[in-house]
């Protein structure tokens, strides 16, 4: 294992990975602007709007574990084909938060207004008929499918060896699958599961693989590997490293959506109960809580007018629950397992596997 004194401070800029994607995103941008403002000018605002989204901020998480896929089976650092496909990721992913944001009612992301809230308010400014808020609702729809379309677009030009991206396509495009049936089984959980059943820590433990887990660490990872060529045992060996890493990613943010400082989250505090998130920190925190602590939170999880001091009180109950210590020991065995499989996966540059280290733990320690 690479001792701590020799692991980079941020990985995140190591070999400028972020800067190198967001260079690729701008310029895509530039591009897709240029066309919306030719197609009509009545377009500009929603140029602008996916422009502001997907450079204002942003981890570039995914993009990251593409990239060090693509350096651990022996892809060179040089070159912009590697940045720009992994930079189409960061579309799959703004594309997901746009409809997240809209399916959870969420007003901000990134402490800026969600798509849905921006494109209100231009139709409240600018005086227009109807609904503002199914206009609202129109519009971030629309504008992530045209997120979703790009990816596509960005990853298939992205200058690679054709053969290789059509290698990696099938990946690419069981990700994209796997977090949009994830997403379905997220929103079907609040409305047809029972909190109180035996199956709900089940349910909540899919949800978090296939809307999280695999589609941020793990397909990403095995994407980059195979755009540079990688066999069948990295891949697999990546995939052991990556999906634990991933599920213990989601578990923060799980405990974030909760106890989250918004400095921290960019969102308000509590903002997963208001949202009515089922997540695994719920379900154990139902099993956990007297019966009638729990009925109580299962009724007032998601409720429209859930506001103010009764966050904190639903926050309190989750606390007292026990459930965040529980999450908390799942995430430290989960990196157990992901840096015993990572300490054994056979990559083709060293570097790779000092810089994976890093992402790892810069993943999974963020405090609340």
């Amino acid at each position: 294992m690479t001792s701590s004194s020799n692991r980079p401070a941020n990985p995140m800029d190591v070999e400028d990975v972020r800067t190198r994607v967001n260079a690729a995103l701008a310029e895509f941008m530039d591009g897709q602007s240029a066309l919306l403002g030719k197609i009509s000018p009545h377009l500009v605002p929603a140029a602008d709007a996916l422009r502001d989204f997907l450079l204002d901020g942003g981890k570039r998480l995914r993009p990251a574990f593409c990239y060090w896929g693509w350096r651990a089976a022996g892809g060179p650092a040089a070159g912009e084909g590697i940045a720009n496909a992994a930079a189409a990721l960061e579309l799959l992913q703004a594309s997901a938060l746009v409809h997240d944001d809209l399916m959870d009612r969420s007003d901000t992301r990134r402490g800026l207004p969600s798509v849905h809230r921006r494109f209100e308010a231009l139709h409240r400014d600018s005086g227009w008929r109807g609904d503002r808020e199914q206009y609202g609702a129109s519009a971030a729809v629309l504008l992530g499918d045209l997120l979703l379309i790009w990816c596509d677009e960005l990853f298939l030009r992205s200058g690679l060896d054709p053969a290789a991206v059509l290698a990696a396509k099938p990946r690419f495009d069981l990700m994209r699958t796997e977090v949009m049936l994830g997403q379905y089984l997220d929103v079907l959980e609040p409305v047809a599961g029972d909190s109180a059943d035996e199956g709900a820590l089940e349910r909540a433990q899919t949800v978090l693989h296939y809307k999280s887990a695999k589609y941020t660490i793990e397909r990403p990872l095995q994407v980059g590997a195979l755009l540079a060529g990688a066999g069948p045992e990295l891949v697999e060996a990546l995939g052991a490293f990556g999906l634990p890493l991933g599920e213990a990613f989601q578990l923060r943010d799980d405990l974030l959506g909760v106890f989250g400082d918004p400095a921290v989250t960019g969102k308000p505090a509590g903002d997963d109960l208001r949202e009515g998130k089922r997540t695994l920190l719920v379900a154990h925190a139902m099993r956990a809580l007297p019966p009638a602590d729990a009925r109580h939170l299962d009724a007032r999880l998601g409720a429209p007018d859930l506001a103010g001091e009764e966050v904190a009180e639903l926050s309190g109950l989750v606390a007292r629950s026990g459930a965040p210590e529980l999450v908390e020991a799942r995430i430290e065995e989960l990196m157990r397992q992901s840096l015993a499989a990572l300490a054994a996966a056979p990559l083709a540059d060293e570097r790779a596997r000092t810089v994976l280290l890093a992402l790892a733990e810069a993943a999974t320690v963020r405090k609340y």
